[in-house]
């Protein structure tokens, strides 16, 4: 399912919302003109697991396992996995923000980031495989959009068969069949050694962790 647009405008200009995807694309950018030595410029930034494990250990730098969980959910590992990203950020980040206040989402975008990377790396210890994307800080903002607005009504690109059909469905409808599908892959795919993939684990971190943080972070005058 491919959400098109959802039918609830904001009440203000999602800055942040925006600033982030700038900020994406423009570190993506980065990664492409470091194509030559991306092997070195990902075990830098991209968030590694077993480095991770070994900065616990003492036998690297705390900058070294604390830097990667923050810099990963700027890089992509392509355009279609950059602008998927983004298009779901754009859709359903301008609300959250109108509702949380531009200071309040980006904390809530980088601590469910941070939740979803915790995760993967809890999840894959011995993983060498560096994990980039801002899928699970996306995630939460996901869960927040479906605690904040779960009546909203979103234009989906809906597969039924060999056919599309575009169709609106409720938010929280909508999410609840990502996260299923998004548990569904990752048990499927849990256990099996991967040369790459996607970090499954990581998405249902965030959002888990973004429908705890929303409502901590939501102002008490905001009802669901």
């Amino acid at each position: 399912m491919i959400p098109l647009r959802d039918r609830n405008p904001s009440g203000s200009f999602p800055a942040v919302t925006v600033a982030l995807i700038a900020a994406n694309v423009v570190v993506f950018l980065f990664e492409m003109m470091a194509q030559q030595d991306l092997e070195r410029f990902f075990s830098a930034y991209a968030l590694i697991p077993a480095k991770v494990m070994l900065g616990l250990d003492g036998r690297l730098p705390w900058s070294d396992v604390v830097t990667p969980f923050f810099s990963s959910m700027f890089l992509h590992g392509g355009w279609l996995h950059l602008i998927g990203n983004m298009w779901y950020l754009w859709i359903f980040g301008d609300n959250v923000e109108d509702t949380l206040g531009p200071v309040r989402f980006l904390l809530f975008f980088l601590l469910t980031g941070l939740a979803a990377g915790i995760t993967h790396v809890a999840l894959n210890p011995a993983s060498t495989i560096p994990t980039v994307g801002a899928s699970g800080a996306i995630s939460g903002v996901l869960a927040g959009y479906a605690v904040l607005f779960p009546h909203a009504r979103v234009l989906t690109l809906v597969p039924l068969g060999f056919f599309l059909r575009v169709m609106e469905l409720p938010a929280v409808v909508l999410l609840i069949i990502w996260v299923i599908l998004q548990v569904l892959s990752g048990l499927v795919s849990f256990g099996m050694e991967q040369a790459g993939g996607v970090a499954w684990g990581a998405h249902v971190g965030g959002f888990v962790a973004g429908l705890v943080l929303v409502r901590l972070f939501r102002p008490r005058r905001v009802m669901a």
